[in-house]
């Protein structure tokens, strides 16, 4: 357990980045706990992650704001000076679901910025560094990982630039993992299905209807944010260090054709 690498968990406060965060730390990492404006969250998650051993380093930035991203960055390598992996989590569902023939630019560019240009610009700045401090020496086998979602291939047309994001995380994942290669970053993505967490919190009744009654999953549950974490370990622990631009399902079977 090599208890210098530090991984960057965007939108770490709560819900699946929160889990991941704590199941890093647990196993040894060091955590930069990233939030946009729920401080009160991101410091539990710290103490959560100081009190089982770890260290923790709580960041504010708005993922959307590629003027906040450099910061995000300065700060960690002020902190610890490396930076092992990237966790990009961060991401938000339109504020209002609407019929895509009702759409509005203002909500298309909001989602599009947290869960697309942000992640895409951060990996961008985060790789530099990376390959900055592998000819330094200073780290081994760093990576990227990309929380995408079963929204990239699945229609819902009443949130369509959220599915258009999560598309879009599929191809940024790819094209990462090409360019990075040559250095030894490797790239993954991690493709959750129905979690739960409070931003589903208002849906809970109707899939619960849909996996428990009716079968929408094989494995007939919800996930939980430590099923997400439990495959970030996993790339964490270099268990998979001949893959890169994978995608991983983690979604009880969601994305099996059925009859």
């Amino acid at each position: 357990m090599n208890r210098e690498q530090v991984a960057i968990v965007t939108g770490s406060s709560r819900g699946i980045g929160r889990g991941i965060a704590l199941a890093l730390a647990e196993n040894g990492w060091r955590i930069v706990i990233n939030y946009r404006n729920k401080r009160t969250a991101a410091d539990q998650t710290a103490r959560d992650v100081r009190s089982q051993g770890g260290e923790a380093l709580v960041v504010q930035a708005d993922i959307g704001d590629l003027d906040s991203l450099q910061g995000l960055v300065d700060v960690t390598l002020a902190q610890w000076g490396r930076i092992d992996m990237l966790v990009n989590n961060a991401g938000i569902a339109p504020r209002q679901r609407l019929d895509i023939l009702q759409t509005t630019p203002e909500s298309y560019d909001e989602v599009m910025a947290v869960n697309l240009r942000g992640p895409f610009f951060l990996s961008q700045r985060v790789a530099r560094e990376m390959i900055r401090l592998l000819q330094l020496g200073v780290i081994n086998a760093p990576k990227i990982v990309n929380i995408g979602s079963i929204s990239a291939y699945t229609s819902s047309t009443s949130r369509g630039e959220y599915c258009i994001s999560k598309a879009g995380v599929g191809m940024m994942t790819k094209l990462w993992a090409d360019r990075l290669a040559e250095y030894g970053i490797n790239v993954y993505e991690i493709r959750p299905g129905i979690i739960a967490t409070d931003l589903t919190a208002a849906v809970k009744e109707k899939y619960d209807r849909l996996i428990l009654e009716e079968g929408l999953t094989p494995i007939r549950r919800w996930g939980r944010p430590d099923d997400i974490a439990k495959a970030v370990l996993a790339i964490a622990s270099d268990l998979f260090p001949f893959s890169t631009g994978e995608v991983i399902n983690v979604d009880g079977g969601f994305h099996l054709h059925r009859l």
